[in-house]
């Protein structure tokens, strides 16, 4: 994966999307010539069926839809403009997006939640409101099942229950109690529509089944690599687990893998954490020191699809400040770093602070049917990351086979001159006295 600097996207009124001579003449560097959203894109997502459409909420409760097809076809730099928003009115979000998703069987509706206290269902063409549910507190994420059909999104809020709101009837009063602090991330298991996974500011990792009367399965103990056996080795009748933290401090992310065989986990102790979800037992996966994760919004690693790297292989990309790193699953392993274009380290832009604020990578999101990767940042950009092409790798190949060449001949004349030397001391007459 290599950044694709020619795929912009300008979310600034009037602006015409091909990128002019005359901008690039005066600018030079078309990376901070792009601002999806003016005050910083706090999320974004694409839709599971064509991979056509991206929407993006702002840190302004902005909201824009981009059309990925525009610019696919076009190998000079191009301004990818928003082909809807979003209008300011009383029905509109009126403080920041903290997460935005399709609707999973239909790419005509997806939903928003804000630090305004609500959930909204929005129609994608015309960007309009249909429903809107007020949950009296903070909703930092949500979450809907991509298989079940009870149409219960779950929402993780600054209160310390889950929160359940149906789309069918408007209810919103079912609520998942068990954690003690602000919940930060929630999301349904993709192979069984009644379990849901949440995590939390106390630290903890709970999973929960809707259909019992109490609903937690119990908590994610990062002590535990054994797990839960029970009588069949994978959980049957085992006692459920009520004490134990899943990281030191707060969870701000979880996200299941494909299969539902496993659940990653992301804290403010900077740590990622695999778990086996047939027993709950902790992985032991281990990343090493370079994972950064304090700000308390929602942070969710992103899964390589398996029909992009063949079964059995498992790639996670982790939105780092000012990079993208990309880690084995289950080795841990760093595979490569992929480098924010324009953010060496934002220098001469207020305090230390205000930099490190701007330089967050806050969202990714994977085009279906494709091999592309978009990343959201605090900055107001979306930057697209793309499959290197043939030509691109034989340039890359050919370069290193002369670079290794001129290396051999350097080599080669040295070992030349030493052993020149040698023969030379070996010549001479040598006296002991």
């Amino acid at each position: 994966m290599q950044a694709a600097p020619h795929v912009l996207f300008d979310g600034r009124p009037g602006q015409n999307a091909a990128l002019s001579e005359q901008a690039i003449e005066r600018g030079g560097d078309t990376a901070s010539l792009q601002r999806a959203h003016h005050a910083g894109v706090n999320c974004i997502a694409i839709d599971r069926f064509d991979g056509r459409y991206l929407i993006s909420g702002g840190a302004d409760a902005s909201i824009k839809l981009w059309d990925l097809e525009e610019s696919e076809n076009n190998s000079k730099d191009y301004f990818n403009r928003a082909a809807g928003s979003v209008k300011k009115s009383a029905s509109s979000h009126q403080y920041g997006i903290t997460h935005l998703c399709f609707y999973p069987f239909d790419s005509l509706a997806f939903l928003s939640s804000s630090y305004d206290h609500k959930l909204k269902v929005y129609a994608t063409e015309p960007m309009t409101v249909s429903a809107t549910f007020d949950l009296d507190s903070v909703v930092y994420s949500h979450s809907l099942s991509p298989i079940a059909d009870h149409l219960l999104v779950a929402c993780a809020t600054q209160n310390s229950a889950v929160r359940l709101v149906d789309l069918r009837s408007g209810a919103s009063t079912h609520s998942l109690v068990g954690h003690h602090r602000a919940v930060l991330s929630v999301a349904w298991s993709p192979h069984q529509e009644y379990i849901l996974a949440s995590g939390s500011l106390d630290g903890t990792a709970r999973l929960w089944d809707i259909r019992r009367s109490a609903n937690s399965l119990g908590l994610l103990d990062l002590e535990d690599s054994v797990g839960i056996v029970g009588e069949d080795g994978i959980g049957k009748n085992a006692r459920h687990r009520e004490m134990g933290k899943a990281h030191t401090d707060a969870v701000n992310g979880v996200v299941w893998t494909d299969d539902g065989t496993h659940l990653m986990t992301t804290g403010h102790d900077e740590r990622v954490r695999v778990w086996d979800m047939s027993t709950g037992a902790n992985a032991l996966s281990h990343f090493g020191p370079i994972i950064k994760n304090a700000h308390l919004s929602t942070l969710l690693p992103l899964l390589v699809p398996g029909y992009v790297i063949g079964p059995g292989k498992h790639v996670m990309f982790y939105p780092n400040p000012k990079e993208i790193l990309m880690f084995d699953l289950f080795e841990g392993t760093l595979l490569k770093r992929l480098r924010i274009p324009g953010q060496p380290g934002v220098p001469g832009r207020g305090t230390t602070a205000q930099a490190n604020f701007r330089s967050r990578t806050t969202s990714l999101a994977w085009r279906t049917g494709h091999v592309d990767l978009y990343s959201a940042h605090s900055d107001g950009s979306i930057q697209a990351w793309l499959p290197r092409t043939a030509d691109e790798v034989q340039a890359e190949n050919e370069e290193a086979g002369q670079g290794g060449d001129a290396e051999d001949e350097s080599r080669k004349r040295k070992r030349e001159a030493l052993d020149e030397i040698f023969r030379d001391l070996t010549k001479q007459r040598i006296t002991f006295t």
